[in-house]
Parts: C-alpha cells; sequence; structure tokens
C-alpha cells in the first residue's frame, strides 16, 4: 500500500512538472513570436517615417512652386519674344572690343 502510494506521488509530481515544463516553452515561445512581430513591425515604421518625411519634401516643394506661380509679380511678367544667349566664354560684362 506504502509502496503503491509512493509511486503515485511520484507519477503526480512528474506529470506536474511536465505540464509545467510545457507551459512555459509555450509561454517562452509565445515571447518570442511577440519580439519578432515586434522587431517586424518597428522595421516597418521606421521606413513609413522615412517616406512620409520624402513626401512631406515634396509636398513642401511642390506648394513652393504653386506659391511662386500664384505671386502677382510672376504673373504680369511677360513672355520673352526672342531670347539670345551668350557663346563662348564671354560673360555678360563684357563690352565686346578687345582694345
Amino acid at each position: 500500500m506504502v509502496n503503491q502510494s509512493t509511486v503515485l506521488l511520484m507519477f503526480s509530481i512528474g506529470a506536474i512538472i511536465l505540464t509545467l515544463a510545457l507551459l512555459i516553452l509555450f509561454h517562452q515561445n509565445s515571447n518570442a513570436t511577440k519580439g519578432y512581430l515586434l522587431r517586424n513591425l518597428e522595421r516597418e515604421r521606421s521606413q513609413l517615417l522615412l517616406e512620409e518625411e520624402v513626401l512631406k519634401m515634396q509636398v513642401a516643394g511642390a506648394q513652393a512652386l504653386k506659391s511662386l506661380e500664384e505671386e502677382s509679380q510672376i504673373q504680369t511678367m511677360m513672355p520673352l519674344k526672342d531670347p539670345r544667349y551668350t557663346q563662348g566664354d564671354a560673360t555678360v560684362a563684357d563690352s565686346g572690343d578687345d582694345s
């Protein structure tokens, strides 16, 4: 009788230890999976923040050009009909005579 109860006690303790070990294993696996997902989300967040900054810069550039186009001083400018460009190494301040 005593021998049988000792075996039953040992079996019960072994089952409890095995159950706790499996629970710890599943908990650690869950934590590792959450950490992996968190790392991926952080990487995606940093990429999205970088894209947002690029888009903000593009919007700011477009708004600056748009505001320049809508300025009244620029609106009153006349288009140039016959543009002449300088040729060679001549500067704008050059008078043209080589004396």
